[in-house]
Formats: C-alpha cells, structure tokens, sequence
C-alpha cells in the first residue's frame, strides 16, 4: 500500500490522501488548497492527481478544503463513485456548486483586470457545469457498516463527531496474506459539542493519520464560551449597535444559532435583538441539517421532541438576497448578524465589517481558525485598521475570540481519543496541521504513548507494508526536488509581513516585554544564519 500526500501535509488545508494498493488506486479526500497565492498554486498541478485513473475517492466529511477539488477532478475525466454519508452529500450539492460559482466570478474578475493591460484571459478551476457533474457520482454509506469498494480493500465508515455526517475511515488491505489497516482520522471533533454525537473510539491501527489543527492548545469549553458571548451580546445591546459574527456556513453557523437558542433560554438574549444569518449558503445548509435530526445527538433530540428546535429563534430572520443583506446594515439598533465567510476574507461578512468596525459600540466576535494572512487574523492579531474593499476602516469595535466553538479536537481531547485505541499502532502520521504545532503535538504523541511519529511533506510518498512493518519515504531521490521551496519562503515572507505589523503596537508596551520579545527574534535571526550556511 502506497500513500502520496497531495495536501494538508505541514497546512490546514489540501487534505488528499492517494493511496495503491496493488491494482487499485483511490483517493482519501480532495480539497481546495487554500492561503496564500503560492499554497493556492498546486489546486493547478491536476496531473499530479491523475484523476481519471482514481478508481474511487472516500470522502470524510463535507468542507470545502476536504472536497473543493472534487469538480476540477471530474472535469479532468474522473467519473467513478465518491463514497460519503448521507449529510455530507446533501451539503456537498450545495457547497460545491456554491464553490464552483465563486471560481467562476474569480475568473471573471481576473480577466476584466487582466484585458484592460492587455493581458490573456484565464480559465475557472471549475465551473458550474463540473459540480453539477459531480453530484451523480456520490454514494451514501452508513456508520459502522463494512463495505468492499473494490476486490481485497475494506473500508468501514466511523462517526467523527465533527460535522453533521462527518468521518473518520478505517481502510484495510491484505497482500500475501497480510493485512494492513490504515486510519484516517479526516476532522475529529470534540466531546460535549453542540448538534452532533460525540467521535466514535478508534478500534485499532498499523498506521493513524491524525488531524492535528490544535495539537498544542486547548479550547475553552461550552459554558464559558456561551458566557463570552452573552458578554458581546449585552455589550452591543447597552449601545445600541451590532454583534457582528464571521462564521463558516456548514457547521459554526447553526452551532452559533444553537447557542444564541441557549442564551435565549437563560434571558441573554433579548426578544427585542433581532438575529439575522445573512449567507445564502449558511441559509440552505441549515434547512439540510433540519432534514436530518437522526444525526443530531441525544440532547437536540429530546429537545426536538419536546416541541423546541434548537435551530429556530422567534427573533431569527434569513436574509437571502442581496438587497436583504444591505437593507441590515441600513437599519439602525442593536441586532446580532451572522454571516460567511469565517475568515471575514470573502462573501458578505465584508460589508457588515465595513459598516461596523469603527463603530465603538459594535462587537465582532471570531469563533473559528483564522489563516495567516486573512483579514480576521489581521483583526484578531490587534490591528488598528484594516483595508476592506480599498478603504481604510478603523478597528473601534470590541473584538472577541472565542475558540471554543471549535469543531476540531483540542489537544487533550486528540490525546484522550489516541488513549481509546485497542493496539499499538505502528506509526502516527500527522496531517492537517503547521509544522510548528505538529512537532511539538509529535513529541507529546511520543513521550505518552510511545508512538513513532511522523510529519510528511507535500507530494512525498511513503510505502505501508504489510502487517506491521513501517518503509520510510520511498523514491527519495525523486521527492527531494519536490520540497515546495516557492511556497516556503512565500509563508516566511508572509509570517514577517505580519511580525512587522505587530512591532508597530510592542513599541508602547513596558521595557521588560519588549527585551524578551527582542531576545525571541535575535534567536529566530540566530537559526536562520545557521540556516544560510548549510545551504
């Protein structure tokens, strides 16, 4: 069995698994790379997919950075099944043609720029016509329920507890005799979160491939967060201005309105604050999430059967059209306005940050991840001001960061699901995470557990023998020129563009901060000289 990490090897996003097992090939997710324009790069570098010769994809869960390359394969001349569970199809129908609508406007934007300096036209990643493509080839699976995509590999789906439909997928193949079980864990969820059941326990693995977005940290957990946020609510509702909320459509949005529920119920949310979801996305993947309550767990269940939906507020309002959304930002008075997208770097959330930034008496609140780079990492990381549609806008309001809405398992919580595993597994490989966070979450792995770690590159390849037994990096002659130099030293660029931000607010802080930040980057200067004269 031979693995090549297509994505989400040392970054957050990407994740696509290819994997050979003898005269078969398939994918383990296949999504967008997304960040900044050198990472976005390799969602070109299709041939290195191949996708017409995939024999399968195993979907994990419905985000666009597990599924977003989905079309572009198909339009390559991928037509065979893409196995999922039923949720994840529903929301895969609208997220990827929402997808393919944003890569054709992106393209249309380019190409106006583009034909006033004379330049030649581009072409979308996908288009429209390629999600609508794709949504035939989806074939639903349930938890727990074995099934032979193709002679000698089983493959059981397991509840990840991180979305509604979302998985983790426990693969085995044998050869010779041999069986080899593979784990991947896709995005793990947590314990306790709002909407969907806690992760299923992990049986047993030759080979773990673990998500690791927060392997050095934890999250506040429920009621602290729903206090936070009661806290932005009352502060907004005093002034009689907004509580403006960045949240991704699938998932953080309806566990936002779930809490706004709760608050309702403990008299922190006035009857008077209007909440309006303001993402036709957000919009329609609520109504898929109301289609299917037997993934909801025990709590929302017996909610809903005592007549109370955890989902629907007297004071909610859907803003669908265009001119529904900008009429929000023309009423004036205290209201609560959720909107996409989560990174505030694309979609509406723009214009209700435009109108609401400057103003004192507003609130923004982050409850999700925010990427290098992004607008609400420039917000969350203390900026002053920030350019939003060309136009510098002054940060007045109140900024909260709440990370324990997160749907990704903290570090304890990974540790604490490791712990459930039956047997030893031979090696954990570290996905989905930076490199910065993988290493010190590996060391951890290591020392508890005894475990051997690894933390793959991009593009490299690693050979999984048969039973136990661990081949490192394979064709390492070949996977040497394919360290993604450009990308590197784009992120280092990019790190430095955002340390020279922060510099400007060290300034004013007392001398014993700023000598022990200074001591930090003459270290990090220190590395890098020594760094110059190996190469």
């Amino acid at each position: 069995m031979k693995i090549t990490f297509m994505g989400a090897a040392r970054t957050v996003s990407g994740s696509c698994y290819i994997l050979e097992c003898g005269n078969t090939r398939f994918a383990v997710d296949c999504g967008l790379h997304q960040g900044n324009k050198e990472i976005e790069k390799r969602n070109w570098n299709l041939e290195n997919y191949d996708g017409k010769n995939l024999d399968f994809i195993l979907i994990t869960h419905a985000h666009i950075d597990h599924t977003g390359l989905l079309p572009a394969l198909v339009s390559k001349g991928f037509k065979n099944p893409i196995y999922c569970t039923a949720p994840t199809r529903d929301l895969l129908e609208i997220m990827l043609l929402d997808s393919a609508h944003i890569q054709e406007m992106e393209a249309e934007w380019t190409n106006r720029k583009r034909l006033r300096t004379g330049g030649q036209p581009v072409r979308p990643l996908y288009a429209i016509p390629d999600a609508e493509k794709t949504i035939p080839l989806f074939a639903t699976v349930k938890y727990s329920e074995t099934f032979e995509p193709a002679p000698g590999i089983k493959v059981t789906y397991m509840n990840a507890g991180h979305i509604l439909g979302s998985a983790f997928i426990e693969i085995e193949y044998e050869q010779d005799g041999k069986k080899t079980k593979a784990v991947f864990s896709g995005d793990l969820g947590r314990p306790e979160q709002l909407i969907v059941e806690d992760p299923s326990d992990v049986d047993c693995a030759d080979y773990l491939f673990l998500e690791s977005t927060y392997g050095n940290r934890n999250h506040k957990d429920e009621e602290g967060s729903l206090e936070e946020l009661g806290e932005a609510i009352a502060y907004s509702y005093k002034h009689g201005e907004k509580v403006v909320i960045p949240a991704f459509a699938v998932e953080r949005s309806q566990q936002i309105i779930y809490s706004l529920f709760l608050l309702r119920k403990q008299g922190k949310l006035p009857d008077d604050m209007p909440v309006y979801l303001d993402s036709p996305l957000a919009i329609r993947a609520t109504e898929i999430f109301r289609k299917h309550p037997e993934f909801f767990d025990n709590e929302t269940q017996e909610l809903i059967k005592n007549g109370e939906n955890p989902l629907d507020l007297p004071n909610l309002k859907f803003t669908e059209s265009r001119e529904q959304s900008q009429a929000i930002n023309e009423t004036r008075g205290p209201a609560v306005v959720i909107s996409a997208s989560g990174m505030a770097n694309a979609g509406r959330i723009k214009h209700h940050l435009r109108h609401n930034l400057w103003r004192s008496g507003a609130s923004v609140v982050f409850v999700g991840w925010q990427g290098v780079g992004t607008p609400g990492r420039k917000i969350v990381g203390g900026a002053k001001k920030i350019r939003i549609f060309g136009e510098e806008v002054a940060i007045n309001a109140k900024v909260f960061t709440i990370n324990g809405f997160s749907g990704h398992a903290g570090q304890d919580e990974l540790m604490n699901w490791l712990g459930t595993m039956q047997g030893k597994p031979m090696k954990v490989i570290l996905v989905h995470g930076e490199a910065e966070v993988q290493k010190e979450f590996g060391a951890l792995i290591t020392e508890k557990f005894g475990f051997e770690v690894h933390i793959p590159e991009y593009m490299e390849e690693i050979e999984l023998e048969p039973g136990r037994e661990f081949q490192p990096v394979v064709d390492m002659a070949v996977a040497r020129p394919r360290v993604d130099w450009s990308f590197l030293l784009a992120d280092s660029e990019k790190l430095y563009e955002e340390l020279r931000e922060r510099v400007k607010g060290v300034e004013d802080r007392p001398w014993v901060d700023q000598a022990e930040l200074r001591d930090k980057l003459l270290d990090i200067n220190r590395h890098i000289v020594e760094l110059v004269s190996e190469m």
